[in-house]
């Protein structure tokens, strides 16, 4: 693995760093209550939740924190876990998926708490719209504000319609929107950074360059390095696509799938409100669908694709021009000064897999949020956390989702899902 592979993509992002903390390599062994594997999300806040509850902690991440998705996304912070936990009701019972609702809207504060506890510095603004295409996006609009004021959600949410849609997006391809002030947008990768510095501040040990090679499993668990070893109680898998190597039977839940964003130069302010008026972050609501919002420092972030060939495209800009252009014609001129992507975990029933491994019981892991990642992984570390401490109602319930392995082997199953996916677009074409 090279050098550059090691480092954090170049995006918009990482160009805006704000926190040039490093940290060591693994070296020679240690011991700890809780060894997390992953310096993304998952692991960053897993670490930060048992510091807090008094466990000793080491972190292994084995290029950057926040190197993958975490780091990488685009910045969205939307409520919702997963996809309608309604069809698990013969596994988790009506008030199984009510609690996974009410744990997308929680999901959401605790990354708020999250930066309000610890000053994170992340580009943090309110609001989201989620842009309907087609009639039945706007009743399944309706659907969502109904479930909403169920939860007494706490929020202001609202409909637009068409004739009002340019208070939200100057696009026309839209034909309503469903507003939420709850939900929000930021910069994940200062996240991240925010977030391994407050873990190292409660006493957590953070390694970076520190690629878990080798697993001993048992009532201590051994956990290897190039350079070193940690041996704990008990064991996080926080790695999410990256885990199949070293544990298959569950990486082969996972799939990773690409998504991509492009960042144009710093717009004119008057460009920006008349494109985001509202500086909402916003998506459509598409199988494969596009989202976009403006940073801070006023580029557009226009993000999308799914893509399962475990390839990525040879010329981003290229790629995803065409869907920019498709939303925001007047942007054919602007520059584009950055163009990155990244791998999204994909569950095949677009469930977060949250649990602990069936023959060893003090290994525990979560994975696979199919896009949905800066919220959800707040709450799996959460729950993680709490299950480790000895109970938690949210780790239970999501224990017994059941989870398919991707057919195919780990060679095979991106060309077949790429396969099956394309029903799901040929329906969002009709």
């Amino acid at each position: 693995m090279t050098t550059e592979n090691l480092e954090h993509t170049h995006s918009y992002y990482a160009a805006t760093r704000n926190d040039p903390a490093t940290w060591p390599e693994l070296e020679g062994e240690l011991r700890a209550d809780i060894c997390v594997v992953g310096g993304g999300f998952t692991g960053l806040n897993t670490a930060i939740n048992l510091a807090d509850l008094g466990y000793s902690v080491v972190l292994l991440e084995g290029r950057r924190i926040g190197w993958g998705e975490s780091g990488r996304n685009g910045g969205q912070l939307i409520r919702g876990i997963g996809h309608d936990p309604y069809q698990f009701v013969r596994w988790i019972g009506e008030e199984g998926a009510r609690e996974i609702d009410r744990m997308g809207i929680e999901a959401v504060q605790l990354v708020k708490d999250r930066i309000a506890r610890f000053a994170i510095d992340c580009d943090l603004a309110p609001g989201h719209a989620d842009l309907a295409l087609k009639p039945r996006h706007m009743r399944e609009f309706e659907r969502d504000m109904q479930s909403l004021t169920d939860l007494q959600y706490p929020f202001e949410v609202r409909l637009v319609e068409q004739e009002k849609i340019h208070e939200v997006v100057g696009s026309d391809r839209y034909i309503g929107a469903l507003v939420d002030m709850g939900s929000a947008h930021l910069h994940p990768l200062n996240l991240a950074l925010g977030e391994a510095r407050a873990a190292a501040a409660l006493g957590v040990k953070l390694f970076e360059h520190s690629m878990v090679t080798r697993i001993e499993y048992g009532s201590k668990v051994s956990v290897s390095t190039r350079r070193g070893r940690v041996v704990a109680d008990q064991l996080v898998l926080a790695c999410n696509v990256d885990l199949a190597d070293l544990e298959p039977d569950v990486g082969a839940k996972v799939l990773p799938a690409g998504s991509y964003i492009l960042a144009t130069e710093v717009l004119p302010k008057r460009l920006r409100d008349r494109l985001l008026p509202g500086n909402l972050g916003v998506c459509d609501v598409n199988t494969v669908l596009d989202y976009y919002r403006l940073s801070a420092d006023g580029r557009l972030l226009f993000g999308g694709a799914c893509n399962y060939s475990g390839k990525d495209p040879r010329d981003l800009r290229a790629f995803m021009l065409p869907k920019m252009l498709r939303a925001f014609p007047e942007l054919r001129e602007a520059n584009i000064e950055f163009a990155w992507g990244g791998m999204i975990g994909i569950g095949a029933n677009r469930m977060p897999q949250i649990g602990r491994l069936p023959l060893h019981g003090n290994v525990y892991y979560a994975q696979a949020y199919s896009g949905h990642g800066l919220n959800a992984t707040h709450m799996a570390a959460k729950l993680v956390a709490e299950a480790i401490r000895g109970e938690s109602l949210g780790f239970d319930i999501f224990s017994r989702v059941p989870h398919l392995r991707f057919p195919g082997g780990k060679h095979l199953r991106s060309p077949l899902l790429a396969l099956g996916m394309l029903w799901h677009r040929f329906r969002d074409l009709l």
